[in-house]
This record gives structure tokens, C-alpha cells and sequence, in this order.
């Protein structure tokens, strides 16, 4: 599905998402939320976290790290919690030329932006952010170069939603995300978050250091006129219902047929 024309486009459907012309210099490193315990896939996550459901044949995180290694990335830190040590000894240290460190919720789970917090030390001042169920066909770094020609501490990538694939959450003009509600998003928000953003450690200090959810603080940041907004066009796949799940499965085998 192409966005730029609301149906079935021959130049995009199979796309992947990976790039053949990746030039010399690295992505920003990219922060992994999988931390979350996958309730709504209900006994699909019994006995495996999330991210090592098997989609076309592997784990859904290796998909992911298969993705971001063809658009440049080289680091990544991956915030695990309900069954972490698992995910660590499944995808090791390095898949694809990507180094990959890990950072361990607390046995309560942190929270998405508890979780970032937790990993601050493994972090650089600036770096992208990618929840661990979404599977994100765009130019990663296009994306992260337009946010840095932004002078902004955050970004935000939103795609042209309209309520097409789930609830439209925020308002997006001229280069920035004027607004951003998760919980309570409002008539006017056609966009929603795409599920890759990015960060200063600055930027972290614009909540309260008690506030668990990253939605709260790209909320914040969109009031405070400072969250850079980046077009996506193509639409996204993700893992976190079973019909998501099932969806993203046929695209990945299909995509990743012999010719």
C-alpha cells in the first residue's frame, strides 16, 4: 500500500524497506523498546517474548535488525524486559554488521520512557528510537539528517493516517508535530506516530524524571513547539495484535520469496 496514492502502488508493495545505495556514514545509534510483555497476543507469548516470534521463518527482531543494518545503522541499544535474557541469547551481540548492547528493565518494567532512562548510560546525546514490535519502511536516514538540520531536541516521524490503520494521534505542519495525544487525540490529528522518533538526553529533562511513558513526554515536547516532524509515506507493519501479526507475517514471506 502507497500513501501517496491511498492503494495498491507496483513501485512500493514488495519493498521491504532496504536500501542498495546506503552511502559511508553510520545512522544516529537506534534505542529498541522491547520491553513489553505482549498481552494482547495472548498465548502466542506464553513462553516467548515478543520480539523472537517467528515471522517468514525468523525471529521478528532479526527482521528488524536486517532492516536497519541496509539503511546504515551500526549501533543499537535494545531495552529488553519480559524475558530479556532470552532475547539476548537468541540475537547475540552483533546480527548484520550491527553492534547490539542490552539494557534490563527493573523486575516492574520501566516503561517505555523509564526503559530509555535505564539505558542512559549505554546511549550517546542523541539518538533514535524504535518501539521493538514495528517494522518501518522509510529513509532512516533522511529522516535523521532532516532532524538534525532541525536544531530540535526530538523528532518524530508521523505518516498521513487518517485512521486508515489505527486511531490518528497527532498534528503535524511545516516541518514539526504541533500536537500529540495518545490517550485523548482529537478530531483535527490526521497523522499518527509512525513508531521511530529521536532523542537528546536534553529533551528527557522536559518531563518529570517519575514519568514512565514515552507518549508523555513527545506530548510535552509537541506543546513546547519543539518536536521535529518527518513525512513517512509508505505504510507501516507491525506485531501487536494477533491480525497485526498475521499481516505482517504474509508481507515479510512474500517480500522475501525467491524471484
Amino acid at each position: 500500500m502507497c500513501t501517496r496514492c491511498a492503494g495498491s502502488c507496483p513501485a512500493t508493495e514488495g519493498w521491504t524497506g532496504e536500501r542498495s545505495d546506503v552511502p559511508g556514514r553510520a545512522l544516529a545509534p537506534i534505542c529498541i523498546l522491547a520491553g513489553g510483555r505482549g498481552t494482547r497476543l495472548g498465548q502466542r507469548t506464553r513462553d516467548v517474548p515478543k520480539p523472537l516470534l517467528e515471522l517468514a521463518g525468523e525471529p521478528f527482531l532479526v527482521h528488524q535488525l536486517r532492516l536497519l543494518a541496509a539503511q546504515g545503522a551500526r549501533e543499537t541499544v535494545i531495552c529488553v524486559g519480559h524475558r530479556g535474557e532470552m532475547i539476548e541469547s537468541r540475537i547475540g551481540s552483533e546480527r548484520f554488521g550491527v553492534r547490539i548492547a542490552y539494557s534490563y528493565d527493573s523486575p516492574e518494567l520501566d516503561g517505555t520512557l523509564g526503559a530509555i532512562r535505564r539505558a542512559r548510560g549505554l546511549l550517546p546525546n542523541r539518538f533514535l528510537v524504535l518501539y521493538g514490535d514495528t517494522y518501518l519502511r522509510l529513509d532512516y536516514r533522511a529522516a535523521d539528517e532532516a532532524w538534525s538540520a532541525s536544531g530540535l531536541p526530538a523528532l518524530m516521524v508521523v505518516l498521513r493516517n487518517e485512521r486508515r490503520w489505527d486511531t490518528s494521534n497527532a498534528r503535524y505542519e511545516r516541518g514539526r508535530v504541533l500536537a500529540y495525544d495518545k490517550q485523548a487525540p482529537t478530531a483535527d490529528m490526521v497523522w499518527i506516530d509512525y513508531g521511530l522518533g529521536g532523542l537528546t538526553t536534553a529533551a528527557l529533562d522536559r518531563v518529570a524524571d517519575s514519568e514512565r511513558d514515552l507518549a508523555m513526554l513527545y506530548r510535552r515536547l509537541a506543546q513546547r513547539r519543539e518536536l521535529c516532524g518527518f513525512l513517512a509515506t509508505e505504510r507501516f507493519y507491525e506485531i501487536g495484535t494477533p491480525v497485526a501479526l498475521e499481516e505482517t507475517d504474509a508481507f515479510l514471506a512474500a517480500a522475501h520469496e525467491p524471484p
